[in-house]
C-alpha cells in the first residue's frame, strides 16, 4: 500500500518567504508594550526621587541604595529567570514575570519605610530584567530575516517611550495622588497586559517545533501568518545549529564559546557608557560652564539621538554585516566621545546627538545581533545572560561617572576616557562576526555532507 507524501517545512525559510502579517504586527506590539512598561517601571523612581527625599525625609546615599538594588533585581533576574523560557516557552515566561512585577509595584505602594521599599524594588527588577530579553526574542522568532533586525529595534524603542511616558505621567499624578500613584498606574498597566497577551500573545512558533510540540499546534499558528500546504503528513523543521544540555552549558560548547564571551564584552561596555551617559551627562555638561538648564536640554538630545540611532542602525545591520555596522557606529561613537569634551554650541549638541546615535543606537542594535546569534534552544538564555553581564556594565557606569568628576579631570581627557569602553566593544563585535561567519561556513558545510551522504 502506498504510503501518503510527506511534507516538510522549514519553518525558518517559509517565515523569511512570506510577508508579514498582522498576527505578526500584533505580536511586535505586544512585545513593544511590554517592554515600554518594562521601561517605564525602570525609569519612574528617578522621576519620584525629590518626591521621596521631602516626604521621608532622606539623603542622595539612600537614594543611590534604592537605585542599585534595582539595577541588581535587573542583573539576576535576567540571570536566572530570563533563561526559564528555553525550557517552559516564551509566552509563559513573559506571562509570569510581567504580572510578577506589576504586582510588586502594586505593593510598593503600601510600603511604610524605606528598606520596604528597597525590597520590593529589587523584587519589582527581578520581573523587569526577565522579561526584556523574552521580548526581544520573541520579536525575533517571528520576524523575516530580511527584517528582523529592524523590526526588533523598532520594537525595542517601546522601552524609550516608557522611560520618557515615565516623567510625564508622574508629573500628571505626583501632584494629587504622590509618589505612590505613580506605582499605581505602573502596577496596574502591566496587569491588563498580562490579560491582553493571555488572549492575543502566541507562543513562538520556532521554539514550538525545537520543542516537539504536536505538529497541529505548529501549523495552527502558522495558520495565522498564511497558508499552509495541507499534505496528509507534513513535518516541521527548524534547520540551525543543533545543540545538546541545558541552555546555559550551550552558551559555552565549542560552537558559541568565542561568541558568548565577546558578546558579554560588548553588552559590558555599550551598558557602562549608556549609563554613564543617563545619569551623568547633564553634570558633566554643567561642568563645562553652561548652566544645569542648558546642560538638561543639550542631555535631551542623547535620547533623541539613540531612538534615531537604533531605527538607522537596524535598517542596516539588515542590507549589511551586522557587525561591521555595529563596530563601525560603536568605533564613531568613540570619536564623538572624544570630540564632546572641547565641543561648544552648536558642535556640542551635534557631538551629543551622536553619541546618543552611535552608541545608544547600537546597543538596541546588539540586543537584535544577540537574538540571531543563538538557536532557538538557547536564544533567551543568551540574550539573558548578555543583558545581565551588561548589567554589572551598567552599575560600573553609574559609578564610574561620579568618580570621573571627584577626580576633578579636565573634561576633554575626560571624554577621551570614556571614549576607550567603545574602542574596545567595536573591535569585540567585529571579532564576534569573524567568529560567527566561521560558524556559518562550518554549518553550511557539515549541511552540503549530509545531503550528499543521503
Amino acid at each position: 500500500m502506498q504510503q501518503p507524501p510527506v511534507s516538510v517545512i522549514d519553518v525558518r525559510a517559509w517565515l523569511d518567504e512570506r510577508p508579514f502579517s498582522f498576527f505578526q504586527w500584533r505580536t511586535l506590539f505586544l512585545c513593544f508594550c511590554i517592554v515600554a512598561v518594562d521601561g517605564f517601571d525602570t525609569a519612574c523612581v528617578g522621576f519620584i526621587a525629590p518626591v521621596l527625599m521631602r516626604d521621608w525625609h532622606i539623603g542622595p546615599h539612600i537614594l543611590g541604595v534604592l537605585f542599585g538594588v534595582g539595577l541588581g533585581g535587573l542583573m539576576i533576574g535576567a540571570l536566572l529567570l530570563g533563561p526559564v523560557a528555553d525550557r517552559i516557552g516564551r509566552k509563559k515566561t513573559l506571562m509570569a514575570t510581567v504580572g510578577f512585577f506589576g504586582i510588586a509595584s502594586l505593593a510598593t505602594t503600601f510600603s511604610p519605610s524605606v528598606s520596604v521599599l528597597v525590597a520590593l524594588r529589587f523584587a519589582t527588577g527581578l520581573g523587569l530584567g526577565a522579561a526584556m530579553p523574552n521580548a526581544i526574542a520573541l520579536t525575533s522568532e517571528f520576524c523575516p530575516e530580511r527584517r528582523r533586525a529592524f523590526l526588533t529595534t523598532v520594537m525595542f524603542c517601546g522601552f524609550t517611550m516608557g522611560s520618557g511616558l515615565g516623567g510625564v505621567i508622574a508629573a500628571q499624578l505626583i501632584p494629587d495622588y504622590g509618589w505612590r500613584g505613580v506605582f499605581v498606574f505602573g502596577g496596574v498597566a502591566p496587569l491588563v497586559l498580562v490579560a491582553a497577551m493571555a488572549a492575543w500573545l502566541p507562543e513562538s512558533v520556532r521554539y514550538l517545533v525545537v520543542s516537539g510540540a504536536d505538529p497541529k499546534n505548529v501549523r495552527a499558528l502558522l495558520e495565522r501568518i498564511a497558508p499552509v500546504p495541507s499534505e496528509a503528513d507534513t513535518r516541521f523543521v527548524l534547520h540551525e545549529v543543533k545543540t545538546e544540555g541545558s541552555p546555559v552549558k550551550q552558551l559555552f560548547d565549542e560552537p558559541f564559546r568565542a561568541g558568548t564571551l565577546l558578546l558579554w564584552c560588548v553588552f559590558f561596555m555599550s551598558l557602562l557608557i549608556v549609563y554613564l551617559m543617563t545619569n551623568w551627562l547633564p553634570m558633566l555638561i554643567h561642568a563645562s560652564g553652561l548652566s544645569l538648564v542648558a546642560a538638561s536640554r543639550i542631555a535631551v538630545l542623547y535620547q533623541v539621538g539613540g531612538t534615531l540611532g537604533a531605527l538607522v542602525i537596524g535598517r542596516l545591520m539588515d542590507r549589511y554585516s551586522a557587525t561591521v555596522v555595529l563596530a563601525f557606529a560603536y568605533a564613531l561613537g568613540a570619536v564623538f566621545l572624544g570630540v564632546t569634551g572641547s565641543a561648544h554650541g552648536a558642535a556640542l549638541g551635534l557631538a551629543v546627538t551622536g553619541i546618543g546615535f552611535c552608541i545608544s543606537g547600537s546597543q538596541i542594535g546588539a540586543n537584535a545581533f544577540a537574538a540571531r546569534y543563538y538557536p532557538t534552544a538557547s536564544r533567551v538564555t543568551g540574550l539573558s545572560w548578555a543583558l545581565g553581564i551588561g548589567r554589572l556594565g551598567s552599575v560600573c557606569g553609574a559609578l564610574f561617572g561620579g568618580a570621573l568628576l571627584a577626580a576633578n579631570i579636565r573634561l576633554p581627557v575626560l571624554f577621551l576616557i570614556v571614549a576607550a569602553p567603545a574602542v574596545i566593544a567595536a573591535a569585540a563585535i567585529y571579532v564576534c562576526g569573524l567568529q560567527a561567519s566561521r560558524r556559518a561556513a562550518r554549518t553550511a558545510l557539515a549541511a552540503l555532507v549530509r545531503a550528499d551522504a543521503s
